[in-house]
């Protein structure tokens, strides 16, 4: 049901990468292209790494996880930051979203990663309820800073 991406799967993460952006309503904000996937993941230094779901009846791709490595300096390890799940709408319930977070999570441990973590759209109910029937819990004490477009060039402007 899960195994790891291959160039082949690029064009399928990017058609659903832009379904969960229109799930959360910024697709205008979604503008990577399939040309910046492949290289963020089968590149020469690759910053990303995913996993997909496929069907069991039909093998058909019907979710992915993109993920890539951060690192706790208080624990003094790294960690897995998962960018995106998701699992096709007419899909969910089948477990392909615990799996490919069940596949994320054996990797933290086979790895000796000390975090599995991610972000939630606060509306995003049946999600944050599907996450914390696995065992996940908000951070509550933290607050995501983001610079993006004209702020990040003017603070990065020399």
């Amino acid at each position: 049901m899960i195994r790891v991406a291959t160039p082949e799967d690029v064009p399928a993460v990017h058609a659903m990468v832009r379904e969960l952006a229109e799930y959360e309503k910024a697709l205008d904000e979604a503008n990577a292209t399939e040309k910046q996937l492949h290289e963020a993941l089968f590149g020469e230094r690759p910053a990303a790494y995913a996993h997909i779901a496929v069907s069991d009846d039909d093998g058909e791709v019907v979710g992915f996880a993109l993920w890539f490595l951060n690192f706790s300096t208080w624990r003094g390890v790294h960690g897995v930051y998962l960018e995106d799940l998701y699992v096709r709408p007419e899909r969910r319930g089948g477990g392909h979203g615990k799996a490919l977070l069940t596949e994320l999570a054996r990797i933290c441990v086979e790895r000796g990663y000390g975090r599995l973590e991610w972000s939630v759209l606060d509306w995003n109910a049946p999600s944050i309820a599907f996450y914390e029937s696995l065992g996940a819990r908000p951070q509550d004490e933290w607050t995501v800073y983001r610079l993006t477009d004209g702020a990040l060039a003017e603070l990065g402007a020399v």
